[in-house]
C-alpha cells in the first residue's frame, strides 16, 4: 500500500506549517473552513477497451478541510496565498453490483484564478488514495467484468473548477465542474481506470473568518538560475494477464531546469525507461524478435519538457514528452507526467544545489502506464 501514499504525501507536506501553527498562532483558525459539495456525473467511457455498461447516473459526497495560507512562509506571498486542504470523498458510480463504490483520502490545493470582492472563479487539483468496494476478482465476490479496476486501493486524482459567491466573512456558496481518475497505475490488470466528469454544488463554512490577516515579507527577486538535474526512479508494471506477475520497470531522466518569476521552474529534457515485463513477455513469445535482442525492444527513450510550480520545499509537476525511441509493445507517441518533488537540500550556492524525492504517475491521456518513485539531484 505504501506505493499509493507516496505521491499524496508530497502534497501533504504542504499542511505542515499550518499544522505547527495551532499551537503558535491562534490567527491560524482564522482560515480554516469546512467545504461541503454534492455531486452528479458521468462515467466517461475513454477507450474501446473499456467494456463495462454505463451508469445512468454517479453521485457522491466531497469533504474537504482547507486553511488559507497567510504569509507565514515566503512561498505563500510569492504564490498569492493559496490554499491547502485534505478531501474526502464518497462517490457511488451507479452499478453497485460492477463498480463498486469509492471511498478517497488526498490533498490537494487551491488556485485563484480570478478573484473579486463577492465573487471568486477558482481551481482545485489533489491526489491521494482511493479505495473501491469492488475490483476484477476470480474469487468471491466474482466479478471478472470489471475491466477497468484490478486493486482496491488505488491513485485517486481530483481536479475541481468552482465559481464561488462570498456571501460574508463565514459562508461561501459555490457551483463547478469536476473531473476524477481513479486507477492503481498498471500494478495490477486489468487497468483501465475509471473516469468520471461531473458537476457539484455546495457551500463552504468559515469558524472564525475567511480573511486572515496576511503577513507581508520584503521579498527580494529570485535569480532566474540554470540547474542541470538528474532523476532515478523505479516503477512496476503488472503483465497483460488479470492479477498476473508484476515486473521492476527502471527510469531514468536528464535535463536543465531555469527558474522563472521566482516560483516556477521550466524544464527540459530525456527520459529513459526499461520495461522487465516487456523483456519476459518478448523472450516467452518467439517470433516477435530475434532471439537474442529482446533487451533492445524493451526500452523507451523521450524528450520532455514541463513545469514546477514551486511551493516552498514542495514542487508540484506537470510534464509531456514524446518518444524518440519505442518499445515493442507502445501505447502511443506522447505521454504526460504528474507529480511532485519534496527538497532535502534545496539551496543558492554549493557543488549539490537541490536534492529531493521524487513521485510520478505517468498517463497517456486518460490512461494510467505506472506511478514511479526516486531520488533527483540538481547542480
Amino acid at each position: 500500500m505504501s506505493r499509493y501514499l507516496l505521491l499524496p504525501a508530497f502534497i501533504a507536506l504542504l499542511l505542515l506549517p499550518s499544522f505547527a501553527c495551532l499551537s503558535q498562532d491562534i490567527k491560524v483558525w482564522e482560515g480554516f473552513g469546512l467545504e461541503a459539495n454534492v455531486f452528479t456525473g458521468k462515467v466517461v467511457k475513454h477507450t474501446a477497451k473499456f467494456h463495462l455498461p454505463i451508469p445512468d447516473l454517479t453521485t457522491g459526497l466531497d469533504l474537504n478541510f482547507q486553511w488559507k495560507t497567510f504569509g507565514r512562509k515566503e512561498w505563500q506571498q510569492r504564490r498569492r496565498y493559496p490554499i491547502v486542504g485534505l478531501g474526502v470523498t464518497y462517490t457511488n458510480y451507479g452499478i453497485d453490483s460492477i463498480y463498486g463504490r469509492c471511498f478517497s483520502l488526498y490533498p490537494n490545493l487551491v488556485i485563484p484564478l480570478l478573484s473579486g470582492k463577492h465573487l471568486e472563479w477558482t481551481m482545485r487539483i489533489g491526489d491521494g488514495v482511493g479505495f473501491v468496494s469492488r475490483a476484477y476478482s476470480r474469487l468471491h465476490p466474482f466479478d471478472t467484468m470489471n475491466n477497468a479496476i484490478g486493486s482496491k486501493i488505488n491513485d485517486y486524482a481530483s481536479f475541481m473548477m468552482d465559481l464561488r459567491y462570498h456571501v460574508n466573512r463565514h459562508w461561501d456558496v459555490q457551483a463547478g465542474v469536476n473531473f476524477s481518475h481513479i486507477s492503481d497505475a498498471s500494478f495490477h490488470q486489468p487497468n483501465l481506470g475509471i473516469n468520471l466528469l461531473g458537476e457539484h454544488i455546495g457551500i463552504k463554512y468559515f469558524p472564525v473568518s475567511s480573511a486572515p490577516k496576511h503577513i507581508t515579507h520584503d521579498l527580494k527577486p529570485l535569480t532566474n538560475r540554470w540547474l542541470f538535474e538528474f532523476r532515478g526512479t523505479m516503477a512496476f508494471d503488472g503483465s497483460n494477464a488479470p492479477l498476473g506477475p508484476v515486473y521492476p520497470i527502471y527510469l531514468a531522466s536528464a535535463y536543465a531546469s531555469k527558474r522563472w518569476i521566482s516560483k516556477n521552474k521550466f524544464f527540459g529534457g530525456i527520459d529513459y525507461s526499461y520495461h522487465t515485463n516487456i523483456y519476459a513477455y518478448l523472450r516467452n513469445n518467439i517470433g516477435f524478435v530475434t532471439p537474442g535482442t529482446e533487451a533492445q525492444h524493451s526500452y523507451k527513450s523521450a524528450l520532455f519538457a514541463g513545469n514546477e510550480f514551486l511551493l516552498g520545499r514542495v514542487g508540484v509537476v506537470l510534464q509531456v514528452g514524446a518518444y524518440i525511441h519505442q518499445a515493442l509493445l507502445t501505447q502511443g507517441k506522447i505521454y504526460e507526467k504528474l507529480g511532485g518533488n519534496f527538497y532535502l537540500v534545496k539551496k543558492e550556492h554549493g557543488p549539490v544545489k537541490e536534492l529531493f524525492l521524487c513521485g510520478f504517475l505517468k498517463t497517456h491521456l486518460s490512461v494510467a502506464e505506472l506511478a514511479e518513485f526516486g531520488l533527483g539531484m540538481g547542480f
